[in-house]
This record gives structure tokens, sequence and C-alpha cells, in this order.
């Protein structure tokens, strides 16, 4: 693999975010963290944020990790892991949700620098019995232009009451290629978590090689990203060794059909066969950061290569500014992703230029995705006015929205209304 050059400047910011020691870390062309946490107005807010997060999702605990290069740093863990249960800490592990489609693109982008396969070599030609996607190519399975929908929306109650069953991915995959034929392939972007399945698939068969371990040797050993791993379909929690975020997810109850959220369904032991390459990605809040750092600076890539390059609209009626490429989304001058699966919800974003990073996560999925995002964002909007350290200066550019107004959109919407606990 090629790893671009990097300059000194982002050694102490790689060697903050991995723990690693700089014998092992890879150094990233990033600006360099100051010393010290964020000021104390800043985390004020980032705290504020995160606690009306965690009530409007039901969440008991949550991690957060903000990097502001410019002024500090603030990694911080909420609550309890569970109701009435042990603190959570910053160490705990979870899954990492949607940002796994970030890191099957990293696959794809290094096995076709080897010759193994092309960006346009078509899907059928590693994965049989699907006549109708001749035209599919790896890199729009990639991108999700491929007109391949989804499976997970079919399957929610499913994964909900039995998470330890063992799915097979072709069968996940067929959910999802029931809705082909919608979207000519390459004509836009349509959400397809059975699209980064069906690469993930491909992509073991051209190699002969498991994802976990493409991952590892593309990412993970790279990075020093000790604690991240593609789990194998036996059903367990995020880590059989260190310590664990529970997920939870609250569902409705039977007699009344009012939503519990007392007693929320554990899911922290579940199969990561029905997430595998599209949200399957296990990790901690330290190395993610180090991950989206790697991305933002574009590190994992072979020379030549332009991820975001020629995004594409998330929708037809999607802001300008919010936009999407390469297994990310782009959200103004962020780059990241967000989502829901088994018991988490994730953020995860990255500022290439500024080299703002904010990961989130909350233990608590029922009330879907959008939230995840709304935080991430909202968190970002805040750091991003974080004022200069000490003979630092605060970068200019600012986002194209503001914090107030996706605190408002999570908090407009809680889970369980105070009167339903």
């Amino acid at each position: 693999m090629t790893l671009r050059a990097v300059a000194a400047a982002g050694v102490a910011l790689a060697l903050a975010l991995s723990g690693c020691s700089a014998d092992t870390s890879i150094e990233l062309d990033v600006p360099a963290q100051v010393e010290g946490s964020l000021p104390e107005a800043t985390v004020a807010e980032l705290q504020s944020a995160v606690e009306a997060a965690m009530t409007a999702t039901a969440s008991t605990g949550a991690i957060v990790g903000v990097w502001a290069p410019w002024s500090g740093s603030w990694v911080t863990a909420f609550g309890t892991s569970t109701p009435g249960g042990a603190a959570v800490t910053t160490d705990m592990e979870f899954r990492a949700g949607r940002i796994t489609r970030a890191m099957t693109c990293d696959v794809l982008y290094n096995v076709a620098a080897t010759g193994a396969v092309s960006l346009d070599d078509s899907i059928t030609e590693y994965v049989s019995g699907l006549p109708d996607l001749g035209d599919v190519t790896l890199e729009m399975l990639c991108d999700s232009t491929s007109g391949v929908g989804s499976y997970l929306g079919q399957l929610q109650k499913q994964w909900t009451t039995n998470p330890t069953r063992v799915w097979n991915a072709m069968e996940l995959a067929g959910y999802g290629l029931g809705q082909f034929g919608d979207t000519e392939p390459g004509a836009g972007y349509r959400d397809s978590d059975a699209g980064y399945l069906l690469l993930g698939i491909a992509l073991e068969r051209a190699t002969r090689t498991s994802m976990a371990d493409l991952m590892e040797q593309y990412i993970f050993e790279p990075l020093d990203m000790e604690a991240t791993r593609l789990p194998g379909p036996a059903a367990g929690p995020a880590s059989d060794e260190l310590p664990v975020l529970s997920g939870l997810h609250s569902i409705k109850n039977g007699e009344d059909g009012a939503m519990n959220c007392a007693e929320p369904l554990d899911l922290t032991v579940a199969s990561s066969s029905l997430a595998f390459t599209d949200s399957g990605v296990v990790t901690d809040v330290n190395d993610l950061a180090r991950y989206m750092q790697a991305l933002g600076a574009q590190a994992l890539v072979p020379d030549g290569v332009d991820r975001f390059a020629d995004p594409v609209p998330t929708s037809n009626d999607a802001s300008s500014w919010y936009t999407t490429i390469g297994g990310t989304v782009q959200a103004g001058s962020l780059v990241g992703h967000f989502g829901a699966s088994l018991g988490y919800l994730t953020s995860a974003w990255v500022d290439p230029s500024t080299g703002m990073t904010v990961v989130a996560v909350l233990n608590n999925s029922a009330v879907g995705s959008t939230a995840a995002r709304n935080l991430g964002w909202q968190l970002a909007a805040i750091a991003s006015k974080a004022p200069a350290a000490s003979g630092q200066t605060a970068p200019e550019a600012g986002l194209p929205f503001t914090a107030e107004q996706w605190g408002e959109a999570i908090t407009s919407r809680p889970l369980c209304p105070a009167s339903e606990g």
C-alpha cells in the first residue's frame, strides 16, 4: 500500500489520537493538535448538547471526542452502560456503524491498485447469479450509485427480536436486489446497505482473503488501530477482551403501544453478520478519531486517487452542501458518516482543511440515524467556533449550518416524552 508523504506538523495529533509511540504510528498530514482541553465555555456547550441528545434518544450512555487543533480537545464518557448499570468509560468499544462503508471503499481502492480488480469491473465478474447487474460496477457499489436498494428497513423487527441470528450476506443482499430497477445504475445516489455487502463479497472472492483480514492489512494495522476490527459472524459483544458500551434499543409496550424507554432491549450481544461490510466494524473513540483523520487526509488511498472528487447529491432536494461519494457523506467542509446499528447511534466527522474531528456514540438506536447525524453536526458547529489557544489562529471558514438548528432538531422529537419515562 502506498501512503502519502506527510509533514512533521501532523505528528502530534497522530500520536494524540492513536495513543501509540512514534516508532509505530503512521504520521498523518494534518494540522498539529495543541495540548490541553477545549475552553470551559466550549466544553459546557458540548456537554449540554450531548446530555440533551441522550435524553431525546433515551440513551443511558454516550462517548464523545472532539479535537479542534487550534484550540484543544475533549474526550468524555457520559452516563451508564445500561439503566442503573456501570459508569461509561472512554475506553469502551462500540459498533462503528456506517463509517464501515468508507473502510470498505478503502479496501477497494487498494485492491484495485494491486491489479486484482478494476473500479469499473462489473459485480457480475465476481458474484454469480446477478444477471441484471451487468452494468453495475464495483465503484458504483462504493459510491452507492448502483441502483441496488437496502435490506435493513425490511428486517428491523427481526434483528431487534433475534440479534444473535447469523445471516448469509447474499440472503441479506437479496432484499436490496429486490428493489433494483427503480433507479438506473450510475444515475444518482440511493442508500444501499446491500450494495456494500455485495462489494465486500466481491473483494473477498477477487483476493481470496476475508474482508476482516483485508481491513486489517490496509487500514487497522497501518494506523495502529488496536481496538478496531471487523468481527466474524458469531454472536458476541463489540469486544471479548476490552470493556464494551452496551447497545440498547427501546421498543413499544405490547399493551398500550407506548414506547418503553425504561426497559430497552439489550442488543450488546449480536451477530455482526447483519452489518458485515456495510456497518459491521467495532472500534473505540480514539481509534475512530485516528481513522477519521486518515480519511480526511486521504492517507490510505493510493497516489493519484481523489476519493472526494465529483460528489453527488444525497437526494434531489438536498442542500447543495450535502453530498456523498466514496462511502462518505460530505456536509460543507466536513467528511464522515452517521447511522443507527445494533443498539448504537454513531456519528464521525473530520474537516480535512482544519483537522477538526468529532466522534460521538449514543447507546440507544431506536430513534434512528437522523439523530446521530444531527448530533455530529451540532458538535462540529460548536467546535468550529472554539477560540484559539495562545499562539494559535482560529480558522476563518465556517459550516453552512448552526449548532442551534441541529440541537432543536434533536430535542423537538424525543423518543419518549418526559411523562413516559
